[in-house]
């Protein structure tokens, strides 16, 4: 520390620290270049309903229950809430970097009684000198104050990180809340899937029900042997054993989705438990290209900020290859007499200027700086990564709901031919004309394919949600600010 008598000279330190703080050492931020084609591989999906908007996609699929499970899945997850707190915390973070760039001040006070001992080293010789008291009381009050000049930028790099560190806490967040709508509406899709697959399974039940009655009257009529009536019970125990399976899938997307509303499993089952139809797919608009996703996907927001921090904190460890300047000041009064406290010769006071440089430090900082900047060129390879990845989603996404819907639509067409295929059969069987043998693969071919139409259509729906999710729906990125207090 080195003290100076004369305030005047501290006022020379002050103003030169002025002048000088505006330079920030280390590289600039400047974002990578990125070579996105301006259109996706997968030509867009046909579309089947009115498009949605995509911050809220989920009102595209014209179902007010999925929209109120989305709603409130939004509202109420435990996992979103995590992310909420993680944002206050980075903030926080970033409010404690900018205060660093400014003065701190404090203040003191004390009131004693000190009884001395006559054994130690003041003791022993104040003991021998006249007046001396060894009983008496002390008084102090003052102010300090102290302030790190930020002349070479490295306070600056830190806040600016941590800046960094808070908008990419948010984006996390907001991918989260894309992830937590998503599931829900995923969960959603499968509760209506099981549910109509349960359906299907119970119809065809009721099928397999009454071909067990017409042939076990035909057997007592001695028209069809026996053997052909075991074999249409068997079939029916065969469609009976395939419901539990589909009841038991069904509850388990219940209590998921549930949980996803941050509830106990089974606090809103009573609202989902009548069937409804799947909701149409709404349709897809792709036109902004690839290149949005730069400034849609949270996650692509989130490496990026990564990368600003990571460049930050270079600067932050090249400052330390110059001196670091401080400034503190004191202010107080001290006396044995409370009466005199606040007067002129109680009074002091002191200035100082501090110096702190790594002159010899066998190559330290010359590690930090190496160790920020393999940081930044690993953030910026998790960077074009990222965005590589979601491409990637997005593609695939698209890709699969074109082929969901061309699916459904042979799907439906088949079922179309195996119902009237499957009339024609039991005709001919109660003619005589056929064996039940063809009756029961009829029926079978009807249920395996009623099943999966129920399948692709629910495949369609997420997705279409897989869809949205991939391509960041919901959400963009807007500034965070943050005071420096």
């Amino acid at each position: 520390m080195i003290s100076l008598p004369r305030p005047r000279a501290a006022a020379s330190i002050l103003a030169l620290a002025l002048l000088t703080s505006a330079c920030a050492v280390g590289p600039n931020y400047q974002r990578p270049d990125v070579k996105l084609t301006s259109a996706y591989v997968t030509p867009a999906p046909v579309a089947i309903a009115q498009p949605a908007t995509i911050e809220t996609w989920w009102d595209g699929f014209n179902d007010p229950m999925l929209t109120t499970v989305v709603q409130r899945a939004l509202a109420q997850n435990l996992d979103l809430e995590q992310a909420r707190a993680r944002i206050l915390q980075s903030r926080a973070m970033a409010r404690a970097a900018g205060a660093a760039l400014l003065p701190q001040a404090g203040a003191t006070g004390s009131a004693a009684r000190v009884d001395q001992s006559l054994l130690s080293p003041i003791g022993e010789i104040g003991s021998h000198l006249p007046g001396f008291e060894r009983d008496y009381d002390d008084y102090a009050v003052g102010a300090s104050a102290s302030w790190e000049i930020d002349l070479f930028g490295g306070l600056r790099r830190e806040r600016e990180a941590a800046l960094a560190g808070a908008r990419s806490a948010q984006a996390t967040a907001q991918a989260v809340r894309i992830s937590v709508a998503a599931d829900a509406a995923d969960a959603y899709l499968q509760v209506r899937a099981y549910q109509a697959r349960l359906q299907v399974a119970n119809r065809q039940l009721r099928t397999q029900e009454d071909l067990v009655s017409l042939v076990d009257q035909r057997a007592r009529q001695g028209v069809s042997p026996d053997r052909d009536l075991n074999t249409a019970k068997a079939a029916m125990d065969g469609v009976r054993a395939a419901i539990p399976p589909l009841q038991a899938g069904l509850d388990a997307e219940l209590n998921r989705l549930d949980v996803l509303m941050g509830a106990q499993p089974g606090t809103y089952r009573a609202e989902l438990e009548a069937p409804v139809a799947l909701p149409a797919t709404p349709a897809l608009s792709i036109a902004d290209g690839p290149a949005d996703l730069l400034r849609r996907r949270p996650d692509v927001l989130a490496a990026e900020q990564a990368l600003i921090a990571a460049n930050a904190q270079i600067g932050a460890a090249v400052s330390d290859y110059y001196p670091k300047v401080s400034i503190s000041g004191l202010l107080g009064y001290e006396s044995l007499d409370s009466t005199r406290l606040f007067t002129g010769l109680g009074q002091e006071s002191q200035i100082a200027a501090g110096l702190r440089w790594r002159l010899f430090d066998f190559g330290r900082v010359d590690a930090e700086v190496a160790q920020a900047k393999g940081r930044k060129a690993e953030a910026l390879a998790a960077y074009r990564a990222s965005i590589l990845k979601a491409t990637e989603d997005v593609e695939n996404a698209l890709s699969d709901l074109n082929q969901q819907q061309i699916r459904a639509a042979a799907l439906s067409r088949q079922i179309d031919e195996l119902t009237r295929a499957r009339d024609q059969a039991q005709q001919a069987y109660e003619g005589g004309a056929i064996s039940l043998v063809e009756v029961r693969d009829a029926d079978r071919d009807l249920l395996t394919a009623s099943d999966e139409l129920v399948r692709a259509r629910a495949e369609t729906d997420r997705a279409a949600v897989a869809a949205y999710r991939a391509l960041g729906g919901g959400w963009r990125m807007a500034e965070v600010k943050v005071a420096a207090r």
